[in-house]
């Protein structure tokens, strides 16, 4: 049997809601893959969350109900209100140092002749490390994982998982679920990989504190490249956006015109900006992971770089989760339809195979679509289904009699 792993990255709400609509789309369309029994996963930041669930033996369809659609019976819905919470605890800690930091700042300025920077400067242990608390990221997977069949013990799971978090006081990466790192509790270790500095505070464990994994690596896939896997799958939701057309001289690619980046102000320029080192560095790594384990096959899934659907999305936002899960789940299916990559003859050498029968069933959906409650609705939405009947007929005559 071929060993088969799963390295997810991060990408805050938005790169989980992508890997569980793309994860979703895998998993209808792989036959001979269970996602819930593979040999090794590898989670880090958001993606670190997705990981832990599918360890546990929550399949994807189970994870899109929970968290995308927000119900289940067993009261596992994911209610993003956990992240939302502010940092009481913190913002306390902080402000009880700012009256002994802001007399030391005056002194300084004055009878100590420092300049007003030096100054200012010593009133920056009073600031917060974090807005909001992610304490509940904690104790909602603790209850999660507590449930029949599940466990919140890295060492009583029936494969491997690695939560990868960075060590703020080191810089070096914490690989969670490894031999010394694995007496921590799983969903103490999802509340470190994901938390990202400056909206969560860093989250001590043994007297170390610890941030978001992807300060240090992308996917840190290295980490389950080293046991000698057969199968590499990778998912990365976090791509920059192009947001022009080849041979059109920078001229918008969307749908009634998706503006330049520069035109979205210093939010978009930042997000590009952040996505393109995230990405850069991760190309970087897949190339040296290709070096240096010849042997294993490495897929990546990952969005296209021209569709503006989960570019222009907030990568913080949940609001709109069950849209762009959708649109995840689509855009994975078509990719596999076109076979770009190679993806096909790559997982076909460990026995896996695309139903085509699946991916070619447009009637297929992640969501249940929103009920058609006219008339005129109901004829439009039959009219649609037609044409789309009619454009998968007319698509393959149309590629081999070209015009």
């Amino acid at each position: 049997m071929p060993t088969i792993a799963l390295a997810l990255a991060g990408g805050g709400p938005l790169g989980a809601i992508y890997e569980i609509g793309a994860l979703c789309a895998l998993d209808e369309a792989l036959e001979g893959l269970d996602f819930t029994r593979l040999h090794h996963y590898v989670g880090v930041s958001a993606g670190g969350f997705i990981a832990a669930g599918l360890a546990n033996g929550m399949s994807p369809r189970e994870m899109c109900t929970s968290f995308i659609e927000s119900r289940d019976g067993a009261g596992e819905a994911f209610d993003p209100s956990w992240l939302m919470v502010p940092a009481y605890g913190e913002f306390a800690r902080r402000a009880a140092m700012f009256p002994g930091l802001a007399a030391s700042a005056v002194w300084r300025a004055t009878l100590g002749r420092k300049s007003l920077t030096q100054a200012i400067e010593r009133l920056g242990p009073s600031l917060p490390t974090g807005i909001f608390s992610n304490d509940l990221i904690h104790h909602q997977l603790a209850r999660l994982f507590s449930r029949d069949g599940r466990t919140n013990d890295f060492r009583r799971l029936r494969t491997q998982l690695t939560l990868v978090a960075t060590n703020l006081d080191t810089g070096e990466a914490a690989p969670f679920g490894r031999p010394g790192w694995d007496h921590v509790p799983i969903s103490k270790a999802v509340q470190a990989s994901s938390a990202l500095p400056g909206l969560f505070p860093p989250v001590e464990i043994d007297g170390c504190h610890f941030v978001d994994g992807a300060l240090k690596k992308t996917m840190h896939a290295s980490v389950v490249l080293e046991d000698g896997i057969d199968l590499l799958l990778c998912l990365n939701p976090l791509v920059p956006f192009n947001s022009t057309q080849s041979g059109t001289g920078g001229e918008s690619s969307g749908p009634a015109g998706i503006p330049r980046i520069t035109d979205g102000g210093l939010p978009a320029v930042l997000s590009q900006t952040f996505r393109s080192m995230i990405h850069s560095r991760m190309e970087l790594g897949m190339k040296h992971y290709a070096r240096a384990y010849p042997d294993t096959d490495i897929v990546l899934i990952e969005p296209d770089q021209r569709d503006p659907e989960l570019y222009l999305a907030n990568t913080f936002s949940y609001s709109r989760r069950r849209e762009l899960a959708e649109h995840a789940y689509q855009q994975t299916r078509g990719m596999l339809r076109s076979g770009r990559g190679g993806i096909a003859s790559k997982l076909q050498r460990h026995g896996i195979q695309l139903r085509a029968h699946v991916l070619e069933d447009a009637s297929r959906r992640l969501v249940a679509k929103d009920k058609v409650s006219t008339r005129i609705g109901r004829a439009v939405a039959s009219l649609q289904g037609a044409m789309d009947d009619l454009a998968r007929h007319i698509e393959p005559q149309l590629r081999r009699h070209p015009s």
